[in-house]
Protein backbone atom coordinates (compact mmCIF):
# COMPACT_ATOMS: atom_id res chain seq x y z
CA UNK A 1 0.00 0.00 0.00
CA UNK A 2 3.01 2.40 0.53
CA UNK A 3 3.77 1.76 -3.01
CA UNK A 4 1.19 2.56 -4.06
CA UNK A 5 0.67 6.06 -2.26
CA UNK A 6 3.98 6.66 -3.81
CA UNK A 7 2.85 7.33 -7.14
CA UNK A 8 1.71 11.25 -7.99
CA UNK A 9 -1.93 12.26 -8.60
CA UNK A 10 -1.14 14.93 -11.05
CA UNK A 11 -1.11 12.12 -14.06
CA UNK A 12 -4.61 10.98 -13.24
CA UNK A 13 -5.80 14.86 -13.03
CA UNK A 14 -3.96 15.13 -16.53
CA UNK A 15 -6.28 12.33 -18.25
CA UNK A 16 -9.14 13.55 -16.34
CA UNK A 17 -8.60 17.16 -17.62
CA UNK A 18 -8.20 15.65 -21.40
CA UNK A 19 -10.98 13.11 -21.75
CA UNK A 20 -13.74 15.89 -21.64
CA UNK A 21 -11.67 17.86 -24.31
CA UNK A 22 -11.87 14.90 -26.57
CA UNK A 23 -15.65 14.00 -25.79
CA UNK A 24 -16.54 16.96 -26.80
CA UNK A 25 -14.16 16.90 -29.99
CA UNK A 26 -15.60 13.77 -31.09
CA UNK A 27 -19.54 14.92 -30.57
CA UNK A 28 -19.08 18.09 -32.44
CA UNK A 29 -17.67 16.27 -35.24
CA UNK A 30 -20.43 13.91 -35.67
CA UNK A 31 -23.12 17.50 -36.00
CA UNK A 32 -22.90 17.09 -39.52
CA UNK A 33 -25.48 19.96 -39.63
CA UNK A 34 -22.99 22.41 -38.20
CA UNK A 35 -20.57 22.32 -41.02
CA UNK A 36 -23.02 23.83 -43.21
CA UNK A 37 -22.86 27.03 -41.56
CA UNK A 38 -18.82 26.94 -40.87
CA UNK A 39 -18.19 30.41 -42.77
CA UNK A 40 -21.17 32.34 -42.16
CA UNK A 41 -19.93 35.51 -43.93
CA UNK A 42 -18.96 33.54 -46.98
CA UNK A 43 -22.24 31.79 -46.89
CA UNK A 44 -23.76 35.36 -46.85
CA UNK A 45 -22.17 36.81 -49.47
CA UNK A 46 -22.12 34.30 -52.01
CA UNK A 47 -26.06 33.59 -51.47
CA UNK A 48 -26.25 37.52 -51.69
CA UNK A 49 -24.29 37.57 -55.25
CA UNK A 50 -26.84 34.75 -56.43
CA UNK A 51 -30.05 36.36 -55.63
CA UNK A 52 -28.76 39.65 -56.96
CA UNK A 53 -27.94 37.02 -60.53
CA UNK A 54 -31.05 35.55 -60.33
CA UNK A 55 -33.11 38.78 -60.24
CA UNK A 56 -31.11 40.73 -62.75
CA UNK A 57 -31.04 37.95 -65.11
CA UNK A 58 -34.58 37.12 -65.19
CA UNK A 59 -35.84 40.49 -64.88
CA UNK A 60 -33.72 41.56 -68.10
CA UNK A 61 -35.19 37.60 -70.02
CA UNK A 62 -38.49 38.19 -69.21
CA UNK A 63 -38.05 42.25 -70.29
CA UNK A 64 -36.46 41.04 -73.97
CA UNK A 65 -39.07 38.17 -74.23
CA UNK A 66 -41.74 40.17 -73.51
CA UNK A 67 -40.99 43.08 -75.93
CA UNK A 68 -40.20 40.82 -78.44
CA UNK A 69 -41.78 42.08 -82.21
CA UNK A 70 -41.55 41.29 -86.01
CA UNK A 71 -39.01 43.16 -86.35
CA UNK A 72 -36.65 42.04 -83.52
CA UNK A 73 -37.69 38.60 -82.83
CA UNK A 74 -34.71 36.74 -83.49
CA UNK A 75 -32.28 38.26 -81.21
CA UNK A 76 -34.55 39.03 -78.44
CA UNK A 77 -36.00 35.34 -78.36
CA UNK A 78 -31.88 34.29 -78.45
CA UNK A 79 -31.62 36.59 -75.62
CA UNK A 80 -34.48 36.63 -73.22
CA UNK A 81 -33.95 32.62 -73.37
CA UNK A 82 -30.24 32.51 -72.42
CA UNK A 83 -30.90 35.24 -69.47
CA UNK A 84 -34.08 33.39 -68.23
CA UNK A 85 -31.74 30.11 -68.34
CA UNK A 86 -28.72 31.58 -66.45
CA UNK A 87 -31.03 32.98 -64.00
CA UNK A 88 -33.11 29.22 -63.52
CA UNK A 89 -29.28 27.36 -63.37
CA UNK A 90 -28.56 29.68 -60.55
CA UNK A 91 -31.63 29.13 -58.57
CA UNK A 92 -31.47 25.31 -59.18
CA UNK A 93 -27.54 24.98 -57.71
CA UNK A 94 -29.23 27.01 -54.61
CA UNK A 95 -32.15 24.68 -54.27
CA UNK A 96 -30.02 21.49 -55.04
CA UNK A 97 -27.72 22.56 -52.14
CA UNK A 98 -31.18 23.21 -50.08
CA UNK A 99 -32.37 20.05 -50.77
CA UNK A 100 -28.97 18.12 -49.75
CA UNK A 101 -28.71 19.76 -46.40
CA UNK A 102 -32.22 18.99 -45.30
CA UNK A 103 -31.89 15.43 -46.26
CA UNK A 104 -28.54 15.10 -44.92
CA UNK A 105 -27.79 12.49 -47.04
CA UNK A 106 -24.20 13.92 -47.74
CA UNK A 107 -21.28 13.39 -44.48
CA UNK A 108 -18.04 14.42 -46.05
CA UNK A 109 -16.78 17.80 -45.15
CA UNK A 110 -15.10 17.84 -48.36
CA UNK A 111 -18.02 17.54 -50.47
CA UNK A 112 -20.20 19.73 -48.12
CA UNK A 113 -17.59 22.60 -48.46
CA UNK A 114 -18.06 22.38 -51.94
CA UNK A 115 -21.86 22.08 -52.34
CA UNK A 116 -23.01 24.38 -49.30
CA UNK A 117 -23.28 28.63 -49.77
CA UNK A 118 -20.25 29.89 -50.16
CA UNK A 119 -18.30 26.99 -51.44
CA UNK A 120 -17.02 25.86 -54.69
CA UNK A 121 -19.62 25.30 -56.48
CA UNK A 122 -21.06 28.67 -55.92
CA UNK A 123 -17.86 30.14 -57.21
CA UNK A 124 -17.99 27.88 -60.61
CA UNK A 125 -21.85 28.78 -60.96
CA UNK A 126 -21.42 32.63 -60.66
CA UNK A 127 -18.24 32.07 -62.96
CA UNK A 128 -20.17 30.52 -65.24
CA UNK A 129 -23.02 33.12 -65.43
CA UNK A 130 -20.53 36.39 -65.62
CA UNK A 131 -19.26 34.12 -68.62
CA UNK A 132 -22.27 33.33 -70.27
CA UNK A 133 -23.09 37.38 -70.04
CA UNK A 134 -19.48 38.32 -71.82
CA UNK A 135 -20.59 36.04 -74.51
CA UNK A 136 -24.00 36.74 -74.82
CA UNK A 137 -23.05 40.78 -74.68
CA UNK A 138 -20.28 40.15 -77.46
CA UNK A 139 -22.29 38.52 -79.66
CA UNK A 140 -25.08 41.19 -79.40
CA UNK A 141 -22.32 43.95 -80.29
CA UNK A 142 -20.56 42.42 -82.79
CA UNK A 143 -24.20 41.71 -84.58
CA UNK A 144 -25.06 45.70 -83.73
CA UNK A 145 -21.73 46.93 -84.64
CA UNK A 146 -22.09 45.06 -88.27
CA UNK A 147 -24.44 46.75 -89.62
CA UNK A 148 -22.96 50.02 -91.62
CA UNK A 149 -25.75 51.73 -92.05
CA UNK A 150 -26.23 56.06 -91.50
CA UNK A 151 -29.26 55.33 -89.70
CA UNK A 152 -29.60 51.86 -87.94
CA UNK A 153 -32.88 52.40 -86.98
CA UNK A 154 -34.69 51.41 -82.94
CA UNK A 155 -34.09 47.54 -83.25
CA UNK A 156 -30.27 47.92 -84.15
CA UNK A 157 -29.56 50.86 -81.23
CA UNK A 158 -31.62 48.25 -78.51
CA UNK A 159 -29.41 45.44 -79.72
CA UNK A 160 -26.32 47.86 -79.22
CA UNK A 161 -27.87 48.81 -75.70
CA UNK A 162 -28.41 45.52 -74.42
CA UNK A 163 -25.05 44.49 -75.58
CA UNK A 164 -23.12 47.04 -73.71
CA UNK A 165 -25.41 46.18 -71.06
CA UNK A 166 -24.99 42.74 -70.83
CA UNK A 167 -20.88 42.89 -71.61
CA UNK A 168 -20.78 44.84 -68.51
CA UNK A 169 -22.54 42.73 -66.02
CA UNK A 170 -20.60 39.78 -67.52
CA UNK A 171 -17.19 41.91 -66.73
CA UNK A 172 -18.23 42.90 -63.71
CA UNK A 173 -19.24 39.03 -62.58
CA UNK A 174 -16.07 37.91 -63.61
CA UNK A 175 -13.72 40.06 -62.18
CA UNK A 176 -15.39 40.25 -58.66
CA UNK A 177 -15.52 36.15 -58.76
CA UNK A 178 -11.96 36.11 -59.55
CA UNK A 179 -10.70 38.89 -56.89
CA UNK A 180 -13.22 37.32 -54.41
CA UNK A 181 -11.37 34.11 -54.90
CA UNK A 182 -7.62 35.41 -55.14
CA UNK A 183 -8.48 37.14 -51.60
CA UNK A 184 -9.93 33.78 -49.75
CA UNK A 185 -7.08 32.14 -50.96
CA UNK A 186 -4.57 34.46 -49.78
CA UNK A 187 -6.34 34.46 -46.57
CA UNK A 188 -6.38 31.13 -46.31
CA UNK A 189 -2.79 30.85 -46.86
CA UNK A 190 -1.62 33.93 -44.45
CA UNK A 191 -3.84 33.41 -41.47
CA UNK A 192 -5.76 30.11 -41.80
CA UNK A 193 -9.74 30.31 -40.41
CA UNK A 194 -10.63 28.53 -37.10
CA UNK A 195 -12.61 25.59 -37.31
CA UNK A 196 -16.13 25.54 -36.64
CA UNK A 197 -15.05 22.66 -33.52
CA UNK A 198 -12.59 24.82 -32.37
CA UNK A 199 -14.82 27.46 -31.87
CA UNK A 200 -17.68 25.64 -30.78
CA UNK A 201 -15.59 23.61 -28.27
CA UNK A 202 -13.62 26.63 -26.44
CA UNK A 203 -17.59 27.39 -25.95
CA UNK A 204 -18.66 24.13 -24.63
CA UNK A 205 -15.35 23.72 -22.54
CA UNK A 206 -16.45 27.37 -20.62
CA UNK A 207 -19.91 26.00 -20.55
CA UNK A 208 -18.77 23.06 -18.58
CA UNK A 209 -16.22 24.76 -16.55
CA UNK A 210 -19.10 27.18 -15.70
CA UNK A 211 -21.36 23.31 -14.68
CA UNK A 212 -18.46 22.40 -12.76
CA UNK A 213 -18.41 25.36 -10.58
CA UNK A 214 -21.96 25.91 -10.34
CA UNK A 215 -21.88 22.07 -8.76
CA UNK A 216 -19.32 22.42 -6.77
CA UNK A 217 -20.95 26.40 -4.93
CA UNK A 218 -24.52 24.19 -4.73
CA UNK A 219 -22.35 21.31 -3.06
CA UNK A 220 -20.41 23.84 -0.24
CA UNK A 221 -23.99 25.65 0.33
CA UNK A 222 -25.39 21.99 1.20
CA UNK A 223 -23.02 21.54 3.24
CA UNK A 224 -22.76 24.76 5.14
Amino acid sequence: MSELDDFPPQPSRGLQQADPSRIQQDILEEQVELWWFSEPRKSLLCYSASVALVVGCGVGGVGLLSSTTSLSSEWRLGAGTTLCMLALAVVLKQLLSSAVQDMNCVRSRQRIDVLKSGGLSDILVVLLTGLSLLICGAVLLNVALGYHMPKPGQALNDMFISGVVLLAGGGFTVVAVTVYSVVVFFLARIRPERRLRDRMLGIFTVSGQMRARRETASSLAQLI
